[in-house]
């Protein structure tokens, strides 16, 4: 197999680093990621100004973009052809819920299936800013090897979370909503500039079963199938009977 991993956490990331080593069993590992941290950029392809591509060794790129343009770049000119599949991560913390919409980690993944290359994110949670990614490694390996033989259905990618501590199991999951306090920072800097930090403190979770929060609270890694279609079928179904009421013309 030929594999490409990236994350959004920056190439010198340990869960990067531990993935692409755990996974050189499988065959060929080809490192292609952002020179940086690219957390939160979602899924940004840099369509207005210049990469640059740096071989720092074999099989191993740093890419001044987004994990976007790392798959995108990996897929279409690093490599001759494009890779077997795309693994993104080990991310440092989860993913999970309206965390989804925000992620570079799984954004790349969802790049890769545009691409028609199987692809799924891997996130790792950690304990008091301490992260073990044996267990996540570990099950990277066992899902690569299940994709290989299985594939996985037209225009699904997954995204995995596995908990801080020893996982209990495995459970394919629903995506949960995430609740943050929604807090803008006002600050002053030196020549009397206002600067903001945007973002809040995760609030208490309502009861979601099913979901990839519910799941893991009880120390299951999580497994959710995502998909590049996002019609939603019951907003399909209750917008048309909006037709004969909407105008388009005088």
């Amino acid at each position: 197999m030929v594999i490409l991993v990236t994350n959004d956490d920056g190439f010198h990331s340990r869960g990067l680093q531990t993935l692409a080593s755990a996974l050189a069993e499988m065959g060929k590992v080809v490192i292609v990621a952002p020179e940086r941290e690219m957390s939160a950029v979602s899924h940004q392809l840099s369509l207005h100004h210049p990469l640059r591509i740096t071989e720092l060794r074999e099989n191993a790129f740093l890419i001044d973009g987004t994990p976007s343009d790392c798959v995108y770049l990996g897929a279409i000119e690093i490599l001759d052809e494009k890779p077997d599949l795309v693994i993104s991560g080990i991310n440092v913390g989860g993913n999970l819920g309206d965390d989804i919409s925000y992620s570079g980690t799984v954004a790349a993944a969802l790049e890769a299936t545009i691409l028609n290359i199987p692809a799924f994110a891997i996130s790792q949670l950690g304990k008091n800013g301490r992260y073990d990614f044996s267990s996540a490694a570990t099950l990277a390996v066992s899902l690569a090897r299940k994709i290989s033989q299985s594939g996985l259905p037209g225009g699904t990618f997954l995204n995995v979370n596995v908990p801080a501590s020893k996982p209990i199991g495995i459970e394919i999951t629903s995506q949960g909503r995430r609740n943050y306090d929604q807090s803008v920072e006002k600050r002053m800097d030196p020549r009397g500039r206002h600067y903001y930090w945007i973002g809040g403190d995760e609030t208490v979770q309502p009861d979601q079963p099913g979901t990839d929060l519910d799941a893991l609270s009880r120390g299951m890694i999580t497994i959710t199938p995502l998909q590049l279609d996002m019609t939603s079928l019951e907003g399909k179904k209750t917008l048309s009977g909006w037709n004969n009421t909407l105008k388009f013309q005088d």
